[in-house]
């Protein structure tokens, strides 16, 4: 069973489930609770108001659990961990639905509020958790048969490479870990794992070893005394969406920065590239789509006006489509209102500047306004994009910053932006210079990312543009 399909399957039961437990809460309610109020029995009918519940509340229930992350990395739940998360989810659920929906109710006493809860609280929980649990333990089952496996590169070939190594493949219930192979470290001389698994290669390669063995897990077990080749391999892989792990010395375990897990004998720290809380992240996608959506439509006069100005400006297309890098190092195609004129690459690429005679005269206008960017919203709701992230860069141009500043590599962990904190504080870069410049900001971003970060940037983001700024 693949990931795409398991998905599919947790969000069936879950919608069936909020279905279910509704409607037998709604007949509760009608049997149970109305004729003690009324003081006669109250024929079942079910109503516009049920079918209403019926359409609404499983949508509620399934926005919830996206929220929380409860699709996400699907394949490497626990039983326990999907206990804790599904009481915690009905709890918060049903604190919601009893205030929005139950609190007004006609009641008895107050019994009846605390019957109702627990009632609809035991129903939720009990007709999610059972298909959840059931699937966990199926997919926790094969996995630990080695009927689903995970690639896995060691990076170090030393003692405690063998060590790990003998327990992913002696163990009687694999965690998962299907060892590809290993790349050496800096060291050179015998390597323990010859023989037992493939030779891949050295650190320097590990950013192709990965793409090509399309590995989803990297153990690194190099000695302490090769930090910097250590920093090394989590910067090329910082922009990718591979798991990575290590050997903890003291110092690894009390920084805090880094997710401390044990796998048998042998304690690892898991290298975390979330960079915010899995609610946040999926808040943040679900109002990137609606307030792109809502943006289209908004704008939709402004639309049609800006693409009769282009048409009419200069010859040549009216949307630019132009490859941009986006997140993991994917390249991926960038809408804009074309602000130049057609040719204007002719030479090569080339960054806009001041007073750029390339562009037209209504490219100028749009560009003061930052209105040639409002097909960057087709790009957000492709995903491809997000309303606050560092922009997208050329290839061309990443080949050169990455010269001069390597760590732009930690840029590629999360989308692109239509806005970001550098634009609002530095605005156009107009050479590779001006950019590592203005990278210094996208980096403070990246390490302070939260939703209420993002609703400043955009705030001042259109104050600046009101103020006819060029960011």
């Amino acid at each position: 069973m693949n990931k795409r399909k398991l998905v599919i399957l947790y969000v069936l039961f879950d919608f069936l489930s909020a279905t279910i437990s509704w409607a037998i809460f709604y007949i509760y309610r009608k049997v149970q609770v109305e004729p003690a109020v009324f003081g006669y029995e109250i024929p079942l009918e079910l109503g516009t108001r049920f079918y209403v519940g019926i359409m609404v509340i499983p949508v509620f229930w399934l926005s919830l659990y996206y929220l929380s992350g409860a699709y996400k990395d699907v394949m490497r739940k626990s039983k326990l961990r999907e206990l804790g998360q599904t009481i915690l989810i009905t709890l918060t659920g049903v604190v919601i639905l009893f205030f929005a929906l139950i609190l007004d109710d006609v009641i008895v006493s107050y019994k009846d509020y605390y019957s109702s809860f627990l009632i609809l609280c035991g129903l939720q929980f009990v007709l999610t958790y059972i298909p959840r649990v059931t699937l966990t333990s199926i997919i926790t089952k094969q996995v630990h048969r080695r009927r689903i496996g995970f690639n896995t590169l060691m990076i170090g070939s030393n003692g405690r490479a063998m060590e790990i190594y003998k327990e992913f493949e002696e163990r009687d219930n694999s965690p998962g870990n299907r060892i590809v192979g290993f790349l050496n470290g800096n060291s050179k001389g015998e390597y323990q794992l010859e023989g037992l698994t493939k030779h891949l290669g050295s650190v320097s390669d590990v950013k192709q070893v990965v793409e090509e063995h399309q590995i989803e897990e990297v153990i690194i077990t190099l000695d302490t005394s090769e930090h910097q080749a250590i920093s090394n391999i989590i910067n090329t892989l910082s922009g990718s969406k591979v798991v990575i792990k290590a050997c903890p010395d003291i110092h690894d375990i009390v920084t805090g920065k880094v997710k401390v897990r044990t796998i048998f004998g042998m304690p690892l720290i898991q290298i975390t590239n979330a960079l915010m809380p899995v609610w946040q992240e999926n808040l943040k996608r679900a109002l990137d789509m609606a307030l792109s959506i809502l943006s289209l439509i908004l704008l939709s006069p402004l639309i049609i006006f800006l693409m009769i100005g282009v048409k009419l400006s200069s010859r040549g297309p009216i949307l630019l489509r132009q490859e941009r890098i986006g997140k993991y190092g994917k390249p991926f195609t960038l809408y804009k209102f074309r602000s130049m004129v057609a040719d204007a690459e002719k030479n090569g690429p080339e960054l806009s500047r001041k007073n750029d005679v390339r562009l037209t005269n209504f490219g100028k206008f749009m560009r003061q306004r930052k209105l040639d960017e409002i097909p960057n919203f087709v790009n957000v709701i492709k995903g491809e994009m997000s309303l606050v992230g560092p922009r997208p860069e050329r290839q061309y141009y990443i080949d050169q910053i990455i010269k001069k500043a390597p760590h732009y590599v930690h840029l590629q962990r999360l989308k692109p932006g239509i806005t970001s904190w550098g634009q609002v504080k530095y605005g156009y870069a107009i050479n590779v210079d001006e950019m590592i410049i203005r990278l210094r900001y996208d980096l403070l971003y990246i390490e302070n990312m939260t939703i209420f970060v993002d609703f400043q940037i955009l705030i001042f983001t259109l104050l600046t543009i009101f103020k006819k700024e060029h960011i």
